[in-house]
Formats: structure tokens, C-alpha cells, sequence
């Protein structure tokens, strides 16, 4: 199903398990860009406070949610 059909399908609320579906579908495709653009941002030298502004979260909540699911290979700015 294209992300758009995804959408609509979330939006509409004449079936429900249609609709929780798709939601969950939604949820889950958030969560691996989420993932993807944090870690594009670690690379580009973003610390976390700037990657939990952008995502409107605090620098707490996107450290606990990521610091351990980043590609290793990254070089994650330290706090100084």
C-alpha cells in the first residue's frame, strides 16, 4: 500500500481494525525514519540537544531513546 493510500486509510474511521492498522503501519515507518534522520544528524556534527530541539523532546528523552540504537560506526558528540 503507497504511504498516501496508508494515510487515508488512517484517517478514516469508518473501520476501525482498517484504520488501527494503518495506524500502527504509520507508527512503525515513523519510528525507522526517525531513527535514519537522527542518526543523518550525529553525522553531520548535530549534538543531541540540537537533534531534541528539532524534535521538540527534550535532550534526555532523545539520548535514552536512540543513544543505544545508533550505528556504532557513528562519532556521537560527547557534553562538554
Amino acid at each position: 500500500m503507497e504511504s498516501t493510500q496508508v494515510a487515508q486509510a488512517a484517517a478514516n474511521t469508518s473501520d476501525p481494525r482498517v484504520g488501527l492498522r494503518a495506524v500502527a503501519s504509520m507508527r512503525t515507518l515513523t519510528d525507522v525514519l526517525e531513527l535514519r534522520q537522527v542518526e543523518a544528524a550525529l553525522r553531520s556534527g548535530m549534538s543531541w540537544q540540537q537533534i531534541a530541539d528539532a524534535l521538540g523532546v527534550t535532550r534526555q528523552a532523545v539520548h535514552k531513546k536512540y543513544a543505544k540504537k545508533v550505528d556504532p560506526s557513528i562519532p556521537v558528540p560527547r557534553r562538554s
